[in-house]
C-alpha cells in the first residue's frame, strides 16, 4: 500500500508536467501558422518625426495603456518611442502580456486601428500593444 502511494505521488506531478509541455508545444505551433490580420497592420506605419525628441529610449522601455508612441523605424522593424499625446501618434489602448497573437486586439480592443507585436526569446516577456491612431 505504501509503495503504491509513493508511486502515485511521484507519477501525478510527472503527468502534469508532461501535459503542460504538450499544451505549450501545441499552443506555440498554432501561433506560428497564423498570419497577421488584414484589418490592423502588425506595426504602425512610419510617422512624421517632427515631435520633439525626449531622452533616448532604452531597448527594454515599457509601454503601458494610455501611453502615446511614434514609430521611428519601418513597418517591418518598428522602433517605438514614447511621446506626448497629439496628432500623428498612436495611443496604447491595451497591452496584452505573454502573447504574440496580434489578432486578440480585434476582440479585446475593437477600436484599435493597429497593433504591435513584441516577440521575445522568453515567451513570458512577449506582449501585444493594441494601438489607436490619433
Amino acid at each position: 500500500m505504501i509503495i503504491a502511494l509513493v508511486v502515485l505521488l511521484l507519477l501525478c506531478p510527472c503527468l502534469g508536467l508532461a501535459g503542460w509541455a504538450v499544451w505549450r508545444v501545441a499552443d506555440s505551433s498554432g501561433d506560428s501558422g497564423r498570419t497577421p490580420s488584414t484589418s490592423a497592420p502588425v506595426v504602425p506605419p512610419a510617422l512624421p518625426r517632427d515631435v520633439p525628441r525626449s531622452a533616448a529610449p532604452t531597448p527594454d522601455e515599457e509601454f503601458a495603456t494610455g501611453d502615446c508612441l511614434v514609430n521611428e523605424g519601418t513597418e517591418d522593424e518598428a522602433e517605438l518611442r514614447k511621446v506626448p499625446c497629439g496628432p500623428d501618434t498612436y495611443q496604447v489602448l491595451l497591452r496584452i502580456p505573454a502573447t504574440t497573437d496580434g489578432d486578440r486586439c480585434e476582440s479585446l480592443a475593437p477600436q484599435a486601428t493597429a497593433n504591435y507585436v513584441h516577440d521575445n526569446s522568453v515567451d513570458l516577456f512577449d506582449y501585444v500593444l493594441c494601438l489607436k491612431e490619433r
